[in-house]
């Protein structure tokens, strides 16, 4: 373990991995490809988001090595199988980082924050060869709504956009009232998106991340709602048993509570 001993090493951490890998390393480790390993991004990237949520700082830097892990075990399947090295990804992001901030590492002047953004979407699409939809690249498995948020955002770039508030605001009565009145199945699944889509718009117009404001709403909902249930068991009583009324009176209470 001796060669192992700068624990704050970049070195270090793919000397680590890369005995993981070996032949004298973990059996689990050897086996791994970038398909089985893959859900595994997806879900440290969402565990580094709750760190993010929670303002715990030991809790992120830890839930981000989680995610370094999963970039060094691409890396070195990758090297394994002959195909890329970490030497590779390094000098990918790094011409990139250069090449779509000119105005740091060229002679472009760029000032404001709206303006670094619609030269990067530029320069995307300069390294797509300036064809193709504007809205090519958004990932598949993105998230609904930060997918949604994304679509809507690269329409508005282009001048796609309500040019206030109001017609927000006026689509989503729009879009509730067409719901109103859908019947079938299909209808209702249809307007139903499109009401989603419409809110989600509220969120990119005041530049609020819906997948964020979405996320946090679900964490208080899910203690607001265990401390209803703590609350009920209290009094020797289960929640499911309770009338309507007391159980909106428990939801209050654990609104107050905090």
């Amino acid at each position: 373990m001796t060669e192992f001993q700068d624990r704050e090493s970049f070195d270090t951490f793919l000397g680590i991995v890369a005995r993981l890998r070996g032949s004298d390393g973990c059996p689990w480790d050897k086996e791994q490809t970038h398909f089985s390993i893959g859900k595994y991004l997806l879900q440290e990237c969402h565990e580094a988001l709750e760190a993010i949520d929670s303002g715990d700082p030991t809790s992120l830097a830890d839930e981000l090595g989680d995610v370094l892990l999963q970039v060094g075990l691409h890396a070195q399947i990758g090297q394994d199988e002959g195909r890329f090295t970490i030497k590779d990804i390094l000098r990918s992001i790094n011409d990139k980082l250069i090449r779509r901030h000119p105005h740091v590492f060229g002679d472009v002047v760029i000032s404001k924050p709206e303006e670094v953004e619609a030269n990067w979407q530029r320069l995307k699409a300069a390294e797509r060869g300036g064809t193709g939809s504007a809205l090519n690249g958004i990932p598949k498995s993105l998230p609904s709504l930060a997918a949604s948020q994304e679509i809507q955002g690269r329409a508005a770039r282009l001048g796609f956009d309500w040019p206030d508030m109001t017609g927000v605001l006026d689509k989503v009565r729009e879009e509730i009232g067409e719901f109103e009145e859908a019947r079938s199945r299909k209808e209702i699944e249809h307007e139903l998106g499109d009401i989603l889509a419409a809110i989600v718009n509220i969120g990119r117009k005041l530049d609020v991340d819906t997948e964020g404001a979405l996320r946090k709403a679900n964490e208080r909902f899910r203690q607001r709602f265990t401390y209803m249930e703590q609350a009920a068991a209290g009094r020797g009583e289960s929640l499911g048993d309770l009338p309507l009324d007391q159980q909106e009176a428990l939801w209050q209470e654990a609104k107050r509570a905090g």
